[in-house]
């Protein structure tokens, strides 16, 4: 029988805050052999990242308290040591020479000071006693296994002038530079496209292999991790409530908090009119029947024929957004980014059109730009049959009541020193929206429509859990009435529960007030569930255009096809 590599036992811990005592992770225990692949899945809270920084010893002491239990790491075939009680010399030893770590945001883990090489030198030399030369030598060719384009011109850059994806391989770069045993990965493709995320996955495999490493991968999506764990431990709420191989978790899950992990994902083989959340599988409490929820072919086919007949409330004819790069000595512009190159899009009263692609393709500068907070190069916009060109100050004010954005981030499009009521009734203050002691109560049914309480109202952004941030933003969006909602990224930010939570709910909201969306995101099985038609972006324009079933059944673009298969 093989030994474990790592081995954690009945591990507890604590944090204190100055009213309250939270038990963050509670009685865990799992083991990890050498080259394979533990999964750790859970939502927000649930205590992964506290579980993998324990790990590394890297849990601020106080607040955070080791109430009990035991991490075992083998070291070789006879020894192993005790994370939990070694001296903090031989700990910092183990940190990043034989336990690696990459953190969920490469940005903000990379020192923005140091260019990529220095950082990735500075490890080798530190943990591997080299020479200068012979740690420059090594993180070019690291660069290179990663799979970085170009490792020389990488090594020479800063950060920020690097993509998200890139970012990512200099961490694993940094991550595997010493020839870790066990390398623990915290949420490494949370923020980076479809094709972004099957790369680093296949890469991190490819590794594995060739090092024999173990891989400890944490993320609150159990879909992703299908096809790259050996097994997988479900954490909810602190404790594990389900641990097992991969093929067992996904075909016969035991406990009904997997079930509904798994099931409020959209689903590649059918089309439903609402996500299953993860507590009315574990409630029972779902409204409709899994026949009454199905939309059939024909359905769909008849919703498509019914909005043919409805009309465009929103058309984009030719629009073009440039930035200018550089300029001759005379001051004139000779080259431009075209971040939107040449767009035409159709949206009809009731439609929900989805916009795709990998970040950067101007997606979301299109976005932008219908809400006017990005001016056009070239092109048109035309709300209800007229250009806005032509509106007067008065078509203009209807047009920014009508047409709302809901942005990525809820946390920084809520101002953080007013209470929600206030930033919800805002709004209707600026337009002059009902009278004003109406207004107020406006507000409570706006939270309540969003599935929030009207006490809920003197609370201030903070107080509440990402999802929930979100719904405010829906309830701000809807507080003028609008027409026509641009969804930017909206949901890719929540764990899985919370997105089919405000999936449902935008869903709800479009049927009952015969809202049009212009839902952007690069998930494309969100994408599919949510829209009737799909427009698939790349560099700026349209590279294809569709019913959303004909674009995941049948694509015609090769891109379109790559996204597809980066998704399944």
């Amino acid at each position: 029988m093989r030994k474990a590599l790592l081995t954690v036992t009945d591990l507890s811990i604590d944090f204190q805050t100055e009213s309250q005592t939270v038990h963050a992770v509670q009685q865990v225990s799992f083991d990890i052999e050498k080259g394979k692949t533990l999964a750790i899945v859970g939502e927000s809270g649930s205590g992964k990242s506290v579980l993998a920084l324990q790990l590394m010893r890297l849990l601020p002491s106080p607040p955070a308290r080791l109430i009990g239990g035991q991490i075992k790491l083998m070291v070789d075939d006879e020894n192993s040591i005790d994370l939990t009680s070694c001296p903090s010399q031989e700990m910092e030893r183990l940190r990043g020479g034989v336990i690696s770590m990459i953190f969920q945001e490469p940005m903000t883990s990379l020192n923005p000071l140091m260019k990529c090489g220095a950082q990735v030198t500075e490890m080798i030399r530190h943990h591997r006693k080299a020479s200068k030369v012979e740690a420059q030598s090594e993180t070019l060719k690291l660069f290179e296994e990663v799979k970085l384009p170009d490792p020389v011109a990488i090594s020479d850059r800063y950060p920020h002038e690097l993509s998200g994806g890139q970012k990512q391989r200099v961490m694993i770069a940094m991550a595997i530079s010493c020839n870790p045993l066990l390398l623990i990965a915290d949420e490494p493709t949370t923020a980076l496209d479809v094709t972004v995320q099957k790369t680093i996955l296949d890469l991190l495999n490819e590794l594995q292999r060739k090092r024999g490493m173990a891989i400890l991968f944490i993320t609150h999506d159990l879909n992703l991790v299908k096809n790259f764990a050996d097994t997988v431990l479900i954490l909810y709420q602190s404790r594990c409530v389900e641990y097992g191989t991969t093929a067992d978790i996904y075909t016969r899950p035991a406990e009904l908090y997997t079930k509904g992990l798994l099931s409020c994902r959209p689903s590649n083989s059918e089309r439903v009119r609402f996500l299953r959340t993860v507590q009315e599988t574990i409630n029972h409490s779902a409204t409709l029947t899994d026949e009454e929820n199905l939309v059939s072919p024909l359905s769909f086919d008849q919703r498509i024929e019914s909005l043919t007949t409805k009309n465009t409330i929103l058309e984009l004819k030719d629009t073009h957004i440039w930035y200018p790069v550089h300029k001759n000595f005379l001051g004139k512009t000779v080259s431009w980014f075209k971040a939107v190159n040449g767009v035409d899009l159709k949206i009809r009263e009731g439609e929900t059109l989805g916009l795709v692609g990998e970040s950067g393709c101007g997606k979301t500068t299109l976005g932008k730009s219908i809400v006017l907070l990005k001016a056009l190069t070239r092109g048109e916009i035309l709300y209800k049959g007229k250009s806005i060109h032509d509106f007067t100050k008065a078509d203009l004010a209807v047009y920014r009541k009508e047409v709302q954005i809901i942005f990525q981030d809820p946390y920084s499009s809520l101002n953080p020193r007013i209470p929600v009521g206030e930033a919800i009734r805002e709004p209707m203050d600026v337009h002059g929206l009902c009278k004003s002691n109406e207004r107020n109560e406006k507000v409570m049914e706006l939270l309540t429509k969003v599935g929030l309480l009207p006490d809920h109202v003197h609370r201030y952004p903070h107080e509440f859990s990402g999802g929930q941030r979100q719904r405010i933003c829906i309830a701000r969006a809807l507080a003028l009435e609008p027409r026509f909602i641009i969804c930017d990224e909206s949901v890719s930010a929540l764990d899985v529960s919370i997105q089919a939570q405000v999936l449902n709910l935008l869903v709800s909201l479009r049927d009952e007030f015969n809202l049009s969306y212009l839902f952007i995101s690069h998930d494309l099985s969100v994408i599919r569930h949510i829209s009737d038609h799909v427009a698939v972006m790349r560099k700026g324009i349209i590279e294809e255009w569709d019913t959303s079933e004909n674009i995941y059944h049948t694509p015609e673009s090769d891109y379109t096809r790559k996204l597809i298969a980066s998704s399944m």
